[in-house]
């Protein structure tokens, strides 16, 4: 498989970039489209104010994008991709990997191989020492597709729901 570089595309005409505001109509509907997605996000038209505002938020933090798989124009794969600096293991930056989602009507074309490694790739770009995710532990086949992509399961995660 070929790498694709952010804004060009690949063999089938996927392009990997950074979404706009106008992506994410697109991006929730994503979100929304999945059994646990379907209990927590609200798609409707007109879209929720909130995600408009959390978008604007991210574009004013400095390495905090969401990313878009597009075909034909159209959006439909996404992820956002977090830089954290930090102090421990000798100041390393870290990657965090979240809202990683395909359309359903495509999955099964390595979009989300596409999109995670255009990720990877651009943390590591960034000097990022390690890329990290979560992954809800009712989700099997997210299980095996991150670990087929080199991820290990190194340490428990936990929550606390702040609402």
């Amino acid at each position: 498989m070929s790498d694709v570089v952010a804004g060009q595309a690949d063999r089938e005409g996927i392009i990997i970039r950074v979404a706009t505001r106008a992506d994410i109509p697109g991006v929730v509907r994503m979100l929304a489209d999945d059994p646990l997605g379907a209990q927590r996000e609200q798609y409707a038209d007109p879209l929720p104010k909130a995600y408009l505002d959390a978008f604007d938020a991210m574009q004013s933090q400095p390495g905090n994008d969401i990313l878009v798989a597009e075909l034909g124009g159209a959006v439909v794969g996404c992820l956002q991709l977090t830089l954290i600096p930090g102090l421990s293991r000798l100041g390393m930056t870290r990657a965090q990997i979240e809202g990683v989602r395909v359309d359903s009507q495509v999955r099964g074309r390595k979009i989300g191989e596409l999109l995670m490694r255009d990720a990877i790739a651009r943390s590591r770009a960034a000097g990022a020492a390690l890329v990290q995710l979560t992954t809800d532990i009712s989700r099997p086949d997210a299980h095996r597709f991150y670990e087929g992509l080199g991820f290990v399961r190194s340490h428990a995660g936990m929550k606390l729901s702040l609402d």
